[in-house]
């Protein structure tokens, strides 16, 4: 096995400090700023349902392939992961800042789950974006021992938000207008 490349990592490090920053900053405002458009953007909420699943699936295959000592495809799969996701979060922050939020309409106790669900995801996936993309830079750069130390923890954090999305997608389509 070659040396971790730790100057490499310290640079990816900066870069997903600010993008991290970035993106929360980003994220928290969203809702704060509307965009006029004549660009209908209501197809966007299956689109991101679908891409979250999508990762889901992928997380478990490199969890299989990892587990199986397939690194080659694993890494693959690792990065297939990151690219659906960022698709997810480009196309999330568009929809949010031009299309008016929709609201849970459904009575009675399925409200709790559905808002203990959302916040979790919400939470869980504030703090796992940052995390995710350090996981990968450890892995990415060679330091394969600190790689899986963080894996074990932010694997089932990043599957949970990305499981999470949707259901409570599939819980919110009735509310669509």
């Amino acid at each position: 096995m070659s040396q971790p490349d730790l100057k490499l990592a310290r640079k990816l490090n900066v870069i997903a400090y600010i993008v991290s920053f970035v993106v929360l900053l980003l994220v928290a405002l969203m809702r704060q700023f509307k965009f006029e458009t004549e660009v209908d953007f209501s197809i966007l909420p299956p689109f991101h349902a679908t891409l979250n699943a999508l990762t889901a699936v992928i997380l478990v295959l490199a969890y299989i392939a990892v587990k199986r000592k397939k690194i080659s495809l694993h890494r693959k799969l690792m990065i297939t992961a990151l690219i659906t996701s960022l698709i997810f979060l480009v196309s999330y922050v568009l929809y949010h800042i031009t299309t008016e939020e929709t609201r849970f309409c459904q009575p009675g106790a399925i409200r709790y789950v559905y808002f203990f669900l959302l916040m979790t995801h919400i939470l869980l996936a504030a703090v796992s974006f940052p995390l995710v993309l350090f996981t990968f830079i450890r892995g990415y750069t060679g330091q394969i021992v600190q790689h899986r130390k963080m894996a074990r923890w932010v694997y089932p954090l990043w599957l949970y938000v990305a499981i999470t999305g949707p259901v409570c997608y599939l819980m919110l389509m009735p509310c669509y207008s």
